[in-house]
């Protein structure tokens, strides 16, 4: 059993019948009253993400979380469906459990988390960014680089970006998994 001292970013546990991990945390002391930790908090069964204070030096009960990497294979009306790449074990996991689905593409190396006293598959994690091609976008002209406009783009896994003007049909774009933005333009 751990305490509210004990709080950091990632850190699982278990609270109201459900494991959640703890996206930030702010210890406050007040002038006046006792101190509290205000948690922002991420269901791995549900993918909800809900505020909750706790009190300081609450107990919480912390959750073993094991991550294993996995290859992205595909998807069907079960979920989507991951091979452990040591032994092979497939799992599947429902789309709730996945952030920004949209950017998966068939082979990519992924982070699956289990419970490791349970041995059930909670959520998975997709690397920061991911390179793809640019499918579909209406022409850039030249000199349009200077500013801050953005245009839709198709990418090859299906999902629409926002890219600046000068992006065209066939480059290749890094773009940020948790939030589906452009970072870059990749060089060949």
């Amino acid at each position: 059993m751990a305490s509210t001292s004990d709080i950091r970013n990632g850190l699982t546990i278990n609270h109201n019948h459900d494991i959640f991990s703890i996206v930030e945390f702010q210890h406050v002391k007040p002038g006046k009253g006792a101190a509290f930790v205000r948690t922002k908090l991420k269901s791995l069964t549900t993918g909800r993400v809900l505020d909750h204070t706790f009190p300081a030096g609450h107990k919480i009960d912390v959750v073993r979380i094991e991550r294993r990497k996995f290859q992205y294979l595909y998807n069907d009306d079960f979920g989507f469906h991951f091979m452990n790449s040591e032994t092979y074990d497939q799992t599947s996991l429902e789309e709730k459990l996945i952030d920004n689905p949209q950017f998966l593409m068939e082979g990519m190396m992924v982070d699956v988390l289990f419970h490791a006293q349970k041995e059930i598959p909670l959520t998975m994690e997709m690397p920061p960014s991911v390179e793809v091609e640019v499918t579909y976008t209406e022409p850039g002209l030249k000199g349009d680089t200077a500013t801050n406009t953005l245009k839709p783009a198709k990418v090859e896994t299906g999902a629409e970006v926002r890219v600046p003007l000068f992006v065209n049909t066939g480059d290749k774009i890094r773009v940020d998994t948790r939030t589906g933005a452009y970072m870059e333009r990749v060089k060949s």
